[in-house]
């Protein structure tokens, strides 16, 4: 799931003049997954990972059943949301909606991000849509009355939220391009324009929509809430990946705001970029999970599946595809834990979070083909799962922020010389 950004919750850490904290990890469980060769997991202190195993016991029995035929029908289990609601996952990023309280640290928000990940990446990213972009950006760019008006639903479940920045002509260049306008009238806003690819928009009670203000040319955002005359989305059909995530295209035709309902605290395309910055994080925690989830089924697989009368895990071949899926899932742990570190310290970079995403989705497209390889043919096919973590890593690989894009974040970084166009 994406996250907001959270403090620093771990009794196990400890602090010196010379340096941050440093943690040190508990024993490994005897429950810890297979795929954690390293035992990242043993650095949660104990509260957060009795919360992360409830979380992993929660989503394999309530959640893992669902996936695979609503995937297949490319339509989306509503019956998930009350699950999801009883489960209190939701409500985790904040325990205060105005102190910036945190619930939980980073490292167990990542966590609780990748076992998502782990079970279903479409599950994944409806999840981080609403408790990341839709929450984070109320929590971020609102006011405190707006902050008690919407959050408390939205942790709750009892109102979904989505985030619409994208448009149909413009995604990784939409920061100055912005189409989708704003016009100040009286108390009121008048937005138009077309948003694409936004996820839970069919059915979202919050959508944050973002228009550029026709006066001061600067991007402000609004909450449009469901049933609001002029606001139309579309249900994009045909999708090869996320299936479940219900993208629509949206049409906003003299769609009427209150100001009531604008984000006081968005002033300008550099606070959209800090909401991104921060939950573009989560996805590379999704992507992680994903890489877990399908590494999982092909040694599982690989035990199972015989051939030549013996099990194809007893094949170098087989063996060398699975030790390179564990290594890039160790070294992209590694990479996220202290992300992780970074964020609880309130120290983490833009730059830093843009590697992660681009280092951490592109291990995993290649991690996840591996996998889908050991199947052979059987691994086309939802029957044994690996078919839809292997179509959806298409998705998280592109989505906030393309792995170009995100390379170019970097290298301004490294060398001090933009490489944009424009």
């Amino acid at each position: 799931m994406t996250t907001a950004p959270t403090a620093p919750v771990s009794p196990t850490a400890t602090a010196s003049p010379a340096g941050p904290a440093t943690v040190t990890p508990t024993a490994q469980p005897d429950d810890g997954l297979a795929a954690d060769f390293y035992q990242y997991e043993a650095l949660l202190p104990d509260d957060e990972r009795e919360i992360l195993l409830k979380a992993r016991a929660f989503l394999h029995k309530d959640i893992k059943p669902l996936v695979n035929e609503y995937w297949g029908r490319g339509e989306f289990p509503f019956e998930m949301i009350e699950k999801f609601r009883a489960s209190g996952l939701a409500a985790l990023a904040y325990e205060g909606y105005g102190e910036h309280k945190p619930a939980t640290s980073h490292l167990l928000g990542g966590m609780l991000a990748t076992e998502l990940g782990r079970v279903d990446a479409s599950t994944a990213t409806f999840f981080g849509v609403h408790n990341g972009l839709a929450f984070y950006s109320i929590h971020y760019g609102g006011d405190q009355e707006q902050r008690d008006r919407f959050l408390p639903a939205m942790a709750s479940m009892d109102k979904i939220g989505a985030f619409a920045l994208t448009e149909p002509l413009g995604g990784s260049d939409v920061s100055g391009g912005m189409r989708t306008t704003a016009r100040r009238e009286g108390d009121d806003w008048i937005l138009d324009g077309a948003k694409k690819w936004i996820g839970n928009a069919t059915f979202a009670d919050y959508v944050v929509v973002f228009a550029r203000d026709v006066d001061d040319n600067k991007v402000k955002a609004f909450v449009v809430e469901k049933g609001t005359p002029g606001f139309r989305p579309e249900k994009i059909e045909g999708k090869i990946a996320l299936r479940i995530v219900q993208n629509a295209e949206i049409t906003l035709t003299g769609v009427r705001v209150p100001e009531a309902n604008r984000l006081h605290d968005i002033r300008g395309f550099r606070d959209v970029a800090e909401i991104l910055r921060v939950t573009r994080g989560g996805v590379a925690w999704q992507a992680l999970g994903v890489m877990i989830g399908a590494y999982e089924l092909a040694l599982d697989y690989a035990k199972e599946r015989t051939a030549f009368g013996r099990p194809i895990a007893k094949f170098q071949l087989v063996q060398d595809l699975l030790v390179k899926s564990l290594g890039n899932i160790t070294a992209c742990w590694g990479m996220l834990v202290q992300l992780a570190r970074l964020q609880d310290q309130g120290v983490f970079r833009d730059e830093q979070s843009a590697l992660a995403k681009e280092y951490v989705a592109a291990r995993m497209r290649e991690s996840v083909a591996w996998c889908r390889e050991i199947f052979g043919g059987n691994g086309i096919v939802l029957d044994h799962d690996v078919a839809r973590f292997f179509s959806d890593a298409e998705a998280l690989y592109s989505y906030e922020g393309t792995h170009q894009m995100q390379t170019l974040i970097v290298g301004k970084s490294i060398t001090g010389h933009s490489a944009f166009v424009g």
